[in-house]
């Protein structure tokens, strides 16, 4: 079926639900963001890296973001309405507090310093379950699945998050040419219709206005990405990378990448296709059967060349990159302040 821009968007809301609000995998090197001008009106989920790869949109665990009181009302709210759907779908459900999913049990790694983090987990790829994040005992909904049969817990997703839902909270949705779609939305059970329920239209803000906003936030990307002062960094982090022992990578986000494709073939993870029936998986992919051996093999390649990759920025390249990065920034925010504040104004209002 094809699903509509509503539901992939309710898709994105419904696997931070899944885990907690803050808890999405982004690794070490987004711990040394700061707010860049720029990010002063994309938002508190805007990550200027200087890890490389540049402009992200993340939720960090542990991080020192935190959401406003009125969006905390918002999420409490979309706690409440799931519990009463969940009911009258027959099944059990205690609306937890968001306050409560802050407290993500990975919190304490993300809070260390990024050379320990790269030390101990690595970029949090392989190293983390992500699909455990919201198994712990302070989730009471944790407990009350688990408490059922391997039948009636499929019942419990299927209620919970729609019939595409996977036991870990992921959420499967299919690519064009898998049949038609009689509703032109995917179904995303209660948590979906209580999303739908307590934003409403506001999730349905236009940005195709935005989209000249978008393509010249791409190109200052690149301009950043191309100032020589960059290349020469990326150069000598090159140099440093190969006499670590990892030679071949070219870019700054080359060994992210490489650890994250291992990870999917090891998981089975379908990347998105733009031609052909298809099969995405959003949402955490679960370790539990992954050959244990490999996936010990792989975190450990992981550490080791996070660690390389933390060093070898610290030479020089962090620096360097943040402030060809500001500088620029700067400059674009003089030129587009009043499309950026338009952008801000309308988040704002959601």
């Amino acid at each position: 079926m094809k699903t509509s821009r509503t539901a992939l968007a309710l898709v994105a809301v419904l696997a931070l639900a899944a885990c907690g609000n803050d808890k999405a995998p982004v690794a070490s090197g987004d711990q040394n963001s700061d707010k860049s001008p720029l990010a002063e009106y994309m938002g508190e989920g805007f990550v200027s890296s200087s890890g490389g790869g540049g402009f992200r949109v993340a939720m960090r665990a542990g991080g020192p973001q935190q959401p406003s009181e009125e969006e905390l009302a918002k999420q409490r709210k979309v706690e409440d309405a799931t519990a009463a759907c969940m009911q009258t779908a027959g099944f059990e459900y205690v609306a937890v507090p968001p306050e409560q999913n802050a407290k993500s049990k990975f919190a304490d790694a993300f809070n260390l310093p990024p050379d320990k983090f790269a030390e101990q987990y690595g970029y949090g790829i392989s190293t983390i379950d992500w699909s455990k994040a919201g198994e712990d005992d302070s989730n009471p909904n944790t407990k009350i699945r688990n408490a059922l049969s391997p039948t009636a817990q499929k019942a419990y997703d299927k209620a919970l998050n729609g019939p595409n839902a996977t036991g870990n909270g992921a959420i499967v949705v299919q690519g064009e040419g898998d049949g038609p779609s009689t509703s032109g939305e995917a179904d995303l059970g209660c948590r979906g219709k209580a999303v739908k329920e307590v934003y409403g239209a506001d999730r349905k803000t236009d940005f195709k206005k935005f989209d000249s906003l978008f393509k010249d936030i791409q190109a200052l990307q690149k301009r950043i990405d191309t100032d020589q002062r960059v290349v020469d960094a990326t150069t000598a982090w090159t140099d440093c990378m190969a006499d670590a022992g990892h030679a071949g990578l070219k870019k700054v986000d080359d060994p992210r990448e490489q650890i994250q494709k291992k990870l999917d073939e090891l998981t089975g993870a379908t990347p998105p296709s733009k031609n052909g029936p298809t099969k995405t998986v959003t949402g955490p992919p679960s370790f539990d059967k992954v050959d244990s051996a490999k996936l010990s093999e792989l975190r450990k390649s992981e550490i080791d060349l996070a660690v390389a990759d933390q060093k070898c920025k610290a030479k020089g390249y962090d620096e360097a990159y943040k402030k060809v990065q500001y500088e620029a920034e700067k400059e674009f925010v003089d030129q587009h302040k009043a499309e950026l504040e338009a952008y801000r104004d309308e988040m704002a209002n959601r």
